[in-house]
C-alpha cells in the first residue's frame, strides 16, 4: 500500500497521507515521501496548488514513536528524517490547503502550520501531545504555533498538552473555516481550486513576504515588498489582470506558467 497518495486535478495536487491504521502517523518514509512530493510538485511546473489531507479518520497523529530510527552521521533523527519534509514544506512557493478530517497532533499538527488556508471537519481536534511523554515541541511547532494563535494560547496547548477541538481551533485562529465532514474535501478543493486559477506567481510571492514578516524588521519589510512588487510589475500576470480590468472581464491567469 502506498503510504503517501497523489492526485493531480486541474492544477492542484492532492496529496493524501496513507497510514489510516495508524491515524496517518508520520513515519520516517512517510516523512521522506512528502518531502519528495512536494520538492516534485515544486519542480514539475505544472502544479499550481497543494493539498494536504488524511485518509481515514485522522489527519496526522505525530511522529511513529515505536519506529527506530537512526540519525545519519552525527545528525540527529529529527534533522535526518524530519527536518527536510518542515523546510520543504516552509519554503515551497507554491500556496497550500489543509483539508484536516480528524486529529492533528504533535508533528502532524505542523503540518497544518505549515499550510496557508486551513480547513477541518467539525470532527477535527488539534493537540501539542509532547509533554505527555516527556517531550518537547518538534517539527518547528514551537515556532510556527505562537505566531498562529498568539503566545498565550501557544503556551497552553504545548504546557497542558490538551485537546483543542473545532469550534475552540476557529475561535483561536488555528483554521481558517470549519465544514460539515461530509463536504470538507469539496470545500477546501474549492479553495485549492481557486489558487490554481489565480496569479500563481504573484501568490508564491505573497507567501514569501508573509514568511519573512516574522523575521525582518518594518524597515527590512518594506523593501522586501518592494523587491517583490518590481518582480511583480515585470510579469505577465500583472499586464493580464490590467488589461482584464480595462476591458471589464474576469482575469484568466491559467495560461501563465509558474516562474514568471
Amino acid at each position: 500500500m502506498d503510504i503517501l497518495l497523489r492526485e493531480d486535478r486541474e492544477g492542484v495536487a492532492i496529496l493524501t497521507l496513507n497510514r489510516p491504521q495508524g491515524l496517518n502517523a508520520l513515519s520516517g518514509s512517510l516523512a521522506r515521501a512528502l518531502q519528495a512530493e512536494i520538492e516534485d510538485c515544486i519542480a514539475g511546473g505544472r502544479v499550481r496548488s497543494i493539498l494536504l489531507t488524511g485518509a481515514g479518520r485522522g489527519f496526522c497523529s505525530g511522529a511513529e514513536l515505536g519506529e527506530k530510527l537512526e540519525g545519519d552521521g552525527d545528525k540527529s533523527i529529527l534533522e535526518t528524517w524530519y527536518h527536510p519534509m518542515v523546510r520543504a514544506l516552509r519554503h515551497c512557493p507554491i500556496p497550500i490547503v489543509a483539508a484536516v478530517n480528524g486529529v492533528a497532533a504533535g508533528a502532524g499538527m505542523s503540518l497544518v502550520l505549515l499550510a496557508d488556508i486551513v480547513l477541518c471537519s467539525e470532527k477535527a481536534n488539534f493537540l501539542q501531545a509532547f509533554a505527555r511523554v516527556g517531550l518537547v515541541p518538534d517539527c518547528g511547532s514551537s515556532w510556527l504555533i505562537a505566531r498562529r494563535i498568539g503566545d498565550a494560547r501557544a503556551r497552553e496547548m504545548t504546557l497542558l498538552a490538551e485537546k483543542v477541538d473545532a469550534e475552540m481551533a476557529l475561535a483561536w485562529g488555528l483554521v481558517n473555516r470549519v465544514c460539515p465532514a461530509e463536504s470538507l474535501m469539496e470545500d477546501a478543493f474549492g479553495i485549492a481550486q481557486r489558487l490554481a486559477n489565480g496569479p500563481v506567481n504573484a501568490l508564491a510571492r505573497i507567501r514569501a513576504l508573509h514568511e519573512s514578516a516574522a523575521e525582518l524588521d518594518f524597515d527590512s519589510q518594506l523593501a522586501e515588498e518592494d523587491r517583490l512588487q518590481r518582480a511583480c510589475s515585470a510579469g505577465a500576470e500583472v499586464r493580464e489582470g490590467r488589461a482584464a480590468f480595462l476591458e471589464k472581464r474576469a482575469p484568466d491567469f491559467t495560461a501563465i506558467p509558474r516562474g514568471q
